[in-house]
């Protein structure tokens, strides 16, 4: 039952002292923010990194999250790291250990024992070079200790009340771009405004992959019919020409995760 599981979580949130939480508005490290503001009160932070492969709406979600729940929360602006430009099979690796370091010296500076973050179970039988690294830096996953799933977190966060608990995942934007191709802010500027095109015509949770000069739409179940049959269609890819892609095209199998990991790809 996830009840047991949140007792566990909170006796782990308890035991771990100080600490700044890995904040990325998200419905993982919400619960995890919400639930350690709950039993701690005193002795956390939480830290959002800011960096251009990071939406702003995510950012701005997670500045009116801690606002609401009268969290101490602070953003973190940090360059385009040069590890992740060349967007290796293992650019989520590089990713994670350049974030952490950071999260990991401001909490050092500022007197905090560790650093936790939102990784769950289910993240632990995926295709996730990310957490290699958190288990070489010592970061600690309570909600993946605790052994709760990606649909019981969002159960529990529909119980504490939390209106995010039906929040659509959002990786960040270097998910978009296929493997081994030399990233752009540019790029991720187009996907980043295409993405909230179609978020503001009524479909969250829609990624943008761009291939070239081309957009790859992959939507939710239930709007594939709705874009096809959709009168804005032609509004759709007009818009979206205008962030600068030539092409627009949309992806009949709609969106999966992980769907460019090397174990999802055909050849």
């Amino acid at each position: 039952m996830p009840q047991n599981k949140l007792i566990k979580l909170d006796i782990i949130l308890k035991d771990l002292e100080s600490y700044a939480v890995a904040f990325s508005g998200g419905v993982d490290s919400s619960l995890l923010l919400y639930r350690a503001h709950r039993v701690k009160k005193k002795g956390i932070i939480a830290l959002t990194i800011r960096t251009p492969y990071i939406p702003a709406r995510e950012i701005e979600e997670s500045v009116v999250f801690a606002k609401k729940y009268g969290i101490r929360h602070e953003i973190i602006d940090l360059e385009f790291p040069d590890t992740v430009r060349n967007n290796t099979e293992q650019r989520c690796y590089f990713c994670k250990k350049t974030i952490f370091t950071e999260l990991l010296n401001y909490a050092q500076e500022n007197n905090f024992r560790h650093v936790i973050d939102g990784s769950n179970a289910d993240d632990s039988g995926e295709f996730r070079p990310g957490l290699k690294a958190l288990t070489e830096m010592g970061i600690r996953s309570p909600l993946m200790e605790a052994g709760l799933t990606k649909s019981e977190i969002r159960e529990l966060s529909k119980t504490e009340g939390l209106d995010l608990w039906d929040k659509p995942a959002m990786a960040c934007l270097l998910t978009r771009i296929p493997y081994n191709t030399v990233v752009t802010v540019e790029m991720l500027r187009m996907i980043e405004k295409a993405e909230e095109i179609l978020f503001e015509m009524g479909y969250p949770g829609t990624r943008v992959r761009i291939h070239g000069d081309l957009a790859r739409i992959e939507c939710l179940p239930g709007y594939l019919e709705k874009i096809i049959r959709s009168p804005a269609r032609e509004q759709i890819i007009t818009n979206l020409k205008k962030t600068g892609f030539r092409f627009v095209t949309l992806d009949l199998q709609g969106y999966r995760t992980g769907s460019s990991d090397p174990e999802n790809m055909t050849e």
